[in-house]
C-alpha cells in the first residue's frame, strides 16, 4: 500500500500543528491514515436504484476516522463508496462528487461511464457518498437531519420578505434560528466539514493504490476539490472543477451572491425566453412579461400560497427542468389572475409541460388549472421540520461566519437592487445563528497545483456565478478557464450535452492537454432551436454559435442527472 507523499506529509504536518494535535516537541506527527489505510475493501451490491441506462456499479463501506485530528481515538464513521471500472487499459481513478454540500454521489459513476464511454475506457470512476449522508439508497446517515422543532418556526403562510416591519423580519429570522440550532445539537457537526472530507478522500486514494487522485466536482463540489488539492498537493491528479465558487475565497460568498446573480438571470434571459416562447401567455416584450410576473405573484398569494415560496421558485433555475416549471407555474398564475382555467397546451414545450405536470400537480397539462397549481404550492409548515445536517454544517463550520445582523443588513441594500431573492436571501442564512468556531483552516491552492486544474463555468449559471469562478481563477495563476458563452446552466460537462465542453474536458483528461482560457458557445434554451446571445460577463463569444442539431443527444438520463445536480445544489 502506497503512503502519502512527501508534498502530502508537509501539508498534514502544517495542518496538524494548527490544531494543536501534533505530538510531544521534536517528534514527527503520526501518519493520520496508519491505522484506515490497510483495511479489506469488500465490492459488492449498491443499495441504490441504478438507471437502466446507466453502467453497473460496485459498491463498498469504508471506514474513516471521526475527527482526523486525531485519529487514535478509536471513533469511527463509515462512507460508501462505488466503482465502474475501466473497460479498456486503466489509466487512473476518477472521483466525482456533484457538489450539495451532502450530495450523495455513488450513482454517478455508472451514469458518467454510460453518457462518456471514451472515460469509462480508461478511467475507473469512482463515486463516494460524503460523510454524514449515509449510503445512497440504503443506510440513513449518521447525522440524519436535523429535526427542527416546528413549534420554533413561524407558523404563517403568507411570509413576504418585501415587508420589512419589525413583525416580518421577526418572523423570518424564525426559520434560520431553529435551524441552525438544530444542526449545530448534532454530535457529529463538527466533523461534516470540507477538512474532515478532504481526508476521507486521502484514504480514498490510498485504498484503490493510486498514486494521483484525478477528479470531477460540480459546484460545492469545486470547492472540496480545491481544498482537496490544497491539503493534499502530492496526492491530486487533474482536477475538473465544473459551475465553481470562488475556492480561493470564502464559500458563503457563493451563497451571499444568489440574489444578484438570481437577478440577471431572471431579467435578461428568463423573462425575454418566455416572451418567445409563451407571447400569448406572458407578453411579448419583458416589460410586459414582467408586470404578469408580478400579477401571477398577487394571484397566487390570495391562494394561500406566500409571496416568498413564489418567487424562491424562480431561483437557483440551473437545469431545464426547473425553466419548464417556472414557465408552467409563471404561465397558470397569470392564466388565475385573468380568471382563465386552461394552461398552454398548444406550447412548443407541451410534451415537456404535460410530463411535469403529471409529476408536480398529479394531473395531465389538459386537466392543470391555476387552483390546482396554488394548491400543490401552498406552503406547508412540516416541510422544514426535518433539515439537511450536512449542507448546513460544512457551509457554517468552514470558515468563520457573518453575524445573523451582517446578514439582515446585507438584505437591506440587496432587496432594491434584487428584488427576486435579495430581501429574502439575508432573512434566511442560518450560519448567521452559528456560533462554533472552524476547527481546521483551509489553505488556498500552491501554484504547484495549478497546472493540473481545469475550471469550467457557464455566464449566467444562477447557482454558483460566474464571477466566482473568474475570481478563483485570478486568484490562482495557471489555473485554466474555460467560459460557456450566454449558458444559464448549472452542471455542464457531460450533463448539458454541449460537445465544445465534453471535448475538452476529455482532451484534458484522456490527453492530457489541458486548453487555455477560451469560450465554449452554449446550447440553446429549452424549445428553442437556437442561441440567442445576450450581453454578459463573458466578453469573448464563442467560436461558433450553437444550434439545437448541433448539440449532442439529451437522453432522458442526461436530462434527469442534470436536475438532480442542480437540485441538490439549490438554495435551501
Amino acid at each position: 500500500m502506497r503512503r502519502p507523499t512527501a508534498g502530502t506529509a508537509f501539508v498534514l504536518t502544517t495542518a496538524l500543528l494548527l490544531t494543536g494535535t501534533a505530538g510531544p516537541a521534536g517528534a514527527a506527527p503520526a501518519d493520520p491514515f496508519t491505522a484506515f489505510a490497510n483495511q479489506d475493501v469488500a465490492w459488492g451490491p449498491c443499495a441504490f436504484t441504478a438507471d437502466p441506462d446507466a453502467l453497473p456499479s460496485e459498491c463498498a463501506v469504508i471506514t474513516v476516522a471521526r475527527d482526523w485530528a486525531a485519529p487514535g481515538n478509536g471513533r469511527t464513521m463509515q462512507v460508501s463508496i462505488s466503482r465502474v471500472a475501466a473497460s479498456g487499459e486503466h489509466l487512473g481513478s476518477l472521483l466525482i462528487n456533484p457538489g450539495g454540500p451532502g450530495g450523495q454521489g455513488t450513482s454517478l459513476p455508472g451514469v458518467l461511464g454510460a453518457l462518456q464511454p471514451q472515460l469509462h475506457e480508461r478511467y475507473a470512476l469512482i463515486g463516494m457518498d460524503p460523510r454524514g449522508t449515509g449510503q445512497e439508497g440504503g443506510t440513513t446517515p449518521e447525522t440524519e437531519k436535523c429535526e427542527v422543532p416546528l413549534d420554533r418556526l413561524s407558523a404563517r403562510t403568507d411570509l413576504d420578505a418585501r415587508d420589512r416591519s419589525a413583525d416580518s423580519i421577526a418572523e423570518h429570522l424564525k426559520q434560520p434560528r431553529a435551524i441552525a440550532e438544530a444542526c449545530q445539537s448534532e454530535a457529529l457537526a463538527p466533523y461534516i466539514t470540507t477538512w474532515q472530507t478532504a481526508h476521507d478522500m486521502e484514504l480514498i486514494r490510498l485504498l484503490l493504490d493510486e498514486p494521483k487522485l484525478d477528479y470531477l466536482g460540480y459546484s460545492y463540489g469545486t470547492w472540496l476539490g480545491a481544498k482537496y488539492a490544497s491539503l493534499f498537493p502530492g496526492s491530486a491528479g487533474k482536477m475538473v472543477l465544473d459551475s465553481s465558487v470562488d475556492f480561493q475565497g470564502r464559500l458563503q460568498a457563493a451563497f451571499e451572491a444568489w440574489p444578484p446573480i438570481n437577478q440577471r438571470l431572471f431579467d435578461d434571459t428568463f423573462l425575454p425566453w418566455m416572451t418567445r416562447v409563451f407571447p400569448a401567455e406572458v407578453g411579448a416584450t419583458t416589460e410586459e412579461a414582467a408586470a404578469n410576473w408580478e400579477r401571477a405573484r398577487d394571484f397566487y398569494a390570495s391562494a394561500g400560497v406566500s409571496p416568498d415560496a413564489y418567487d424562491s421558485i424562480f431561483v437557483g433555475m440551473g437545469a431545464p427542468i426547473r425553466w419548464v416549471l417556472g414557465a408552467a407555474i409563471f404561465v397558470m398564475g397569470v392564466s388565475g389572475a385573468n380568471g382563465e382555467t386552461g394552461a398552454p397546451t398548444d406550447s412548443r414545450l407541451a410534451p415537456q409541460l404535460d410530463a411535469l405536470s403529471r409529476e408536480r400537480f398529479d394531473v395531465p397539462l389538459a386537466e392543470l388549472t391555476p387552483s390546482v397549481a396554488a394548491a400543490a404550492l401552498a406552503d406547508d409548515p412540516e416541510d422544514y421540520a426535518l433539515i439537511p445536517t450536512t449542507r448546513y454544517a460544512v457551509a457554517c463550520n468552514d470558515q468563520p461566519t457573518r453575524t445573523a445582523g451582517w446578514y439582515q443588513r446585507l438584505s437591506d441594500r440587496q432587496g432594491p437592487e434584487y428584488p427576486l431573492f435579495g430581501w429574502q436571501y439575508g432573512l434566511s442564512e442560518p450560519c448567521g445563528f452559528w456560533s462554533d468556531a472552524p476547527r481546521q483552516g483551509l489553505p488556498q491552492l500552491p501554484a504547484e497545483v495549478a497546472g493540473r486544474v481545469l475550471v469550467v463555468q457557464g455566464e449566467f449559471d444562477p447557482q454558483t456565478g460566474y464571477e466566482q469562478a473568474r475570481s478563483a481563477v485570478r486568484a490562482a495563476p495557471g489555473v485554466s478557464l474555460v467560459s460557456v458563452d450566454d449558458s444559464p446552466f448549472h452542471g455542464q460537462y457531460t450533463f448539458d450535452g454541449n460537445p465544445c465542453v465534453d471535448g475538452m474536458v476529455n482532451v484534458f483528461l484522456l490527453r492530457n492537454s489541458r486548453p487555455g482560457t477560451l469560450t465554449c458557445p452554449g446550447v440553446p434554451l429549452p424549445g428553442e432551436s437556437e442561441v440567442f446571445p445576450v450581453s454578459g460577463p463573458v466578453r469573448t463569444p464563442g467560436a461558433a454559435t450553437m444550434t439545437a442539431s448541433s448539440v449532442a443527444p439529451l437522453p432522458e438520463l442526461r436530462a434527469s442527472v442534470q436536475a438532480r445536480i442542480s437540485e441538490m445544489n439549490a438554495p435551501r
